[in-house]
C-alpha cells in the first residue's frame, strides 16, 4: 500500500497530517507561506485523498502511525490536526528519534469526555458512526459544521474546506468508520508522559471538539510542552486565521 505524499518548498522538514474525513488539500491556504521556510510533506492518510486503503488493512492508531512513519523523513517536525494530532503523537512515541518536534493542532490525547475529562460526548461520535451507513457525504458535511461552530467566519470556513476536499477522491468508508473508532477509543494521556522532545500544542478557544477546559489540564500534565490559544478561532485556526496561524507557528518552531 502506497501513501500519497506531496512535497513542496525547501528547508527543515515539516510533515502535515490532516484530520478525520479530510485530506491534505486542507493545507492549501497556508502551504505557500510555510513552503518558504520548510520542506513540506503533505500526507494523505490511508483511505483519504490519493492514498488507497487495502481491504485487509488493520486500521488502528498504531497501524496508521507505522504507515506514516515509513514515508516520513528523519528528524522532521510533525504537525497533526485533530485526528492527525493523535497519529502524530503515536509516531512520536513509536519513533522518537525520527521526530524532531511534535505539534498538535486542535487535538487531544483523549478526545472523548470521560470521568472528569472534558471532550466530545460519546453519543456524538455514536451518532456520526450511525449516520455513516446511510449517507457519508452528509455525515462529513455535518462534521464540518461542528468544526467551524463558534468561528466568526464559520460559513466561509466550511465553504473553503468543502472546495478543497472536493479536489481529491472521496474518503474510503472503512477509513471513516475506523477513524471514528480511534477518536472514540484512543487515550494517550499516560503514554505521552514518555515523550521527551519539544511539543507545541495549538488550540482555538471556540473549539467544541477540543474544549478549552482541556488546555490547563494538559499544561499541568505536560509542563515541558507549550500551548498557544487562538482567541477567535474554532477547530481550524489555520483556515479561519491563516496569516496569524503561520506567523505564530514560524515564531514557535523555526
Amino acid at each position: 500500500m502506497s501513501i500519497s505524499v506531496e512535497q513542496m518548498g525547501a528547508g527543515p522538514d515539516l510533515v502535515l497530517l490532516h484530520g478525520w474525513g479530510m485530506n491534505s488539500a486542507v493545507w492549501q491556504g497556508i502551504a505557500p507561506t510555510l513552503a518558504k521556510h520548510f520542506r513540506l510533506h503533505l500526507v494523505d492518510l490511508p483511505g483519504f485523498g490519493h492514498s488507497p486503503l487495502a481491504e485487509d488493512s488493520d486500521y488502528t492508531l498504531p497501524w496508521l502511525a507505522e504507515r506514516v512513519g515509513e514515508v516520513m523523513p528523519e528528524h522532521a517536525t510533525v504537525l497533526g490536526w485533530s485526528l492527525g494530532g493523535l497519529v502524530a503523537s503515536q509516531i512520536a512515541l513509536d519513533r522518537p528519534t525520527q521526530v524532531a518536534q511534535l505539534v498538535t493542532l486542535a487535538s487531544s490525547p483523549c478526545f472523548v469526555a470521560r470521568d472528569e475529562w472534558p471532550g466530545i460526548a460519546p453519543k456524538v461520535l455514536d451518532n456520526f458512526q450511525a449516520m455513516l451507513g446511510h449517507d457519508f457525504s452528509l455525515t462529513i458535511e455535518r462534521f464540518l459544521a461542528i468544526q467551524a461552530l463558534g468561528s466568526e467566519h464559520a460559513r466561509d470556513d466550511i465553504r473553503q474546506l468543502k472546495e478543497w476536499l472536493a479536489q481529491r477522491p472521496a474518503p474510503h468508508p472503512r477509513a471513516l468508520a475506523a477513524g471514528l473508532e480511534i477518536l472514540a477509543d484512543a487515550d494517550l494521556r499516560d503514554e505521552m508522559l514518555r515523550w521527551q522532545g519539544p511539543w507545541l500544542r495549538i488550540y482555538g478557544r471556540l473549539d467544541s471538539l477540543v474544549p478549552k477546559a482541556t488546555i490547563p489540564l494538559l499544561d499541568q500534565r505536560y509542563p515541558a510542552s507549550r500551548s498557544i490559544l487562538f482567541e477567535k478561532a474554532s477547530h481550524a485556526p489555520f483556515i479561519s486565521h491563516p496569516d496569524e496561524f503561520c506567523q505564530r507557528l514560524l515564531t514557535e518552531i523555526v
